[in-house]
Formats: C-alpha cells, sequence, structure tokens
C-alpha cells in the first residue's frame, strides 16, 4: 500500500522545516490532487514528480524558487496555468502526458525564464510542424525535448558527465 502524498512529504522532510528543503524527489507515491505542498517550501530549487498520476496541477502552490520541475508519466491534460507562481522555472519536464493541444501550452508564455521544456510521448508531438509552433508559441525556449532549434542536443541539466565502460 503506498502512502499518500501529503505522508511521502513529511517522511522526506525528515524534520526539517519546508523553508530548509531545496530538493524534493516524491516520484511514484500515486495521488489524484495535490495535497501537502505548500508555498511554505520557499527555497525549494527542484521539485521532482514523476509517475504519481496526478490528473491536475490543481493546488499547486506558488514555489518562487523553483526551478526544476519533473511532470512526467502522470495523467495532465492542461491546467498549466497553476503553476505561473513559479517565476523561476528554468526546466519543465511533462513528457509522457495527456497533452494533446498547443493551446494547452499557452500559461508557460508568462514563465519568463523558463528555457527547456519536455514534451516527448505527449499526444501534442504527434502535430505537423511541432517543433516550429512550440517554438513560435513559447519564444523563451531554448531545448524542446533535449534539442535546440538546430537539432543540437541539450547538454545534462545536472551537470553530471555518463561515462563510457568500455573495459
Amino acid at each position: 500500500m503506498s502512502l499518500g502524498l501529503g505522508k511521502r512529504i513529511e517522511l522526506e522532510m525528515r524534520g526539517r522545516p519546508a523553508d530548509q528543503i531545496s530538493d524534493l524527489n516524491l516520484d511514484n507515491c500515486r495521488a489524484n490532487k495535490i495535497e501537502g505542498l505548500t508555498s511554505e517550501f520557499t527555497n525549494l530549487q527542484t521539485l521532482s514528480l514523476i509517475n504519481l498520476g496526478l490528473p491536475t496541477l490543481e493546488g499547486f502552490p506558488k514555489l518562487g524558487k523553483l526551478r526544476k520541475l519533473e511532470l512526467s508519466d502522470n495523467r495532465i491534460s492542461g491546467g498549466l496555468n497553476h503553476l505561473t507562481g513559479c517565476t523561476n522555472l528554468t526546466h519543465l519536464s511533462l513528457s509522457g502526458n495527456k497533452i494533446k493541444d498547443f493551446d494547452v501550452l499557452d500559461p508557460l508564455k508568462d514563465l519568463k525564464d523558463l528555457t527547456s521544456l519536455d514534451l516527448f510521448n505527449c499526444e501534442v508531438t504527434n502535430n505537423e510542424q511541432y517543433r516550429e509552433k512550440v517554438f513560435a508559441k513559447l519564444p523563451q525556449i531554448v531545448y524542446l525535448d533535449g534539442f535546440d532549434r538546430e537539432e543540437k542536443e541539450q547538454e545534462d541539466v545536472d551537470g553530471e558527465e555518463e561515462e563510457d565502460d568500455d573495459d
């Protein structure tokens, strides 16, 4: 039996106050809604919510210092306006969600620092001229699905180098 999102957050905090948490990984904690995550996480810079089963971002708090948000493999189809309080967001991964239409991306125009967006395995990627349309709609984006406008691959955002083990 999996823990609720609120309980998982409490566990991950390990007794520290919310304003002392800079990274939070809540992957694979099944949840139908955002709960236990509040704007008290004033210093949160990285948040991972991969594979929660989230259908909505309703209740997502304003996290002014958040820079990297991982929302891959959920059931999100819209409501990206709930992210506009994350004004310093630079990296957003929505891969493997239910995003079908370009209009759903409109609220991301307000995130002026957002330079990396991942929509891999979303239905919207099947549209003709998908990349051109996203770059036109969101001119601040430098990397879409890990590649820039000239199809150059993005450097690893975590700064970790992959090692070749050819022993």
